[in-house]
């Protein structure tokens, strides 16, 4: 007997890779199997990958998480500079010969 998270959790289905030209013909196909799939369908051309179609939610992951790394840049950044403190520009300039 399954569990009741199990059955809930729905089967990951592996990325599709599809070329350019297929994807024009096949866009709006393509559109829905990452909207109401939830698919990761990749974009090729000459065989690389070139872009992505994603659902909204996974968009969504990628945008959160990129601003929590910035977030910890500028933390990073801001502890440097209780650290060490800053440089003027005219500093900078002597420093660099200019």
């Amino acid at each position: 007997m399954k569990n009741q998270a199990s059955a809930k959790t729905p089967k990951k289905v592996q990325p599709a890779n599809v070329s350019v030209v297929e994807a024009r013909e096949k866009f709006g196909e393509l559109v829905n199997r990452a909207a109401l799939l939830s698919e990761r369908v990749y974009v090729t051309k000459h065989g690389k990958r070139v872009a992505a179609l994603v659902s909204v939610e996974d968009a969504e992951i990628l945008e959160a998480l990129e601003d929590r790394l910035d977030l910890a840049e500028v933390n990073q950044a801001r502890a440097d500079i209780a650290k060490h403190g800053t440089t003027s520009l005219e500093q900078l300039a002597k420093d660099l010969g200019l």
